[in-house]
């Protein structure tokens, strides 16, 4: 695997992304600069799936967690299982297939990860568990609610 195959498997991914009639209101509701953000996601997945001495674009410095939270009002976490299904098929697609099951177990961690984030609130929202969210079913999504 090398960094022209993940500038390839972001590419394909997002762009059915931005098509998908769940995920694709949120994604372009977000991303005003589609170019620049893909160049950004390359950097990401590359930093992630590649050994970093054979990076050799840019390298990734944002905070995902960030970036999500801006658009938590738009979010649940039935859109990550969502992405993730289209991440699988993509992946499986592109990749070959030990690399794939690598993005695959990667990107699984990260939506775990801003899940948890982004919707565990254990004392806004005592029913807020992780086991809730995996399953989707999180009554509370935010502090405030």
């Amino acid at each position: 695997m090398d960094e022209p195959l993940i500038a390839t498997l972001v590419s394909r991914f997002y762009a059915r992304a931005r098509h998908d009639p769940d995920l694709g209101p949120v994604f372009n509701g977000a991303i005003a600069d589609w170019d620049h953000h893909l160049e950004t996601l390359t950097a990401f997945w590359s930093a992630l799936l590649l050994a970093p001495e054979r990076i050799t674009g840019p390298r990734y410095k944002g905070n995902p967690m960030a970036a999500h939270l801006k658009h938590l009002e738009r979010m649940t976490p039935a859109l990550f299982d969502r992405w993730l299904a289209l991440w699988s098929q993509t992946t499986a697609e592109v990749l070959p297939p030990p690399a794939a099951a690598d993005a695959m177990a990667k990107a699984a961690r990260i939506a775990t990860s801003l899940q948890l984030g982004l919707f565990y609130r254990p004392a806004a929202c005592p029913h807020s568990s992780p086991a809730h969210i995996s399953r989707g079913t999180a009554p509370c999504r935010s502090p405030s609610r």
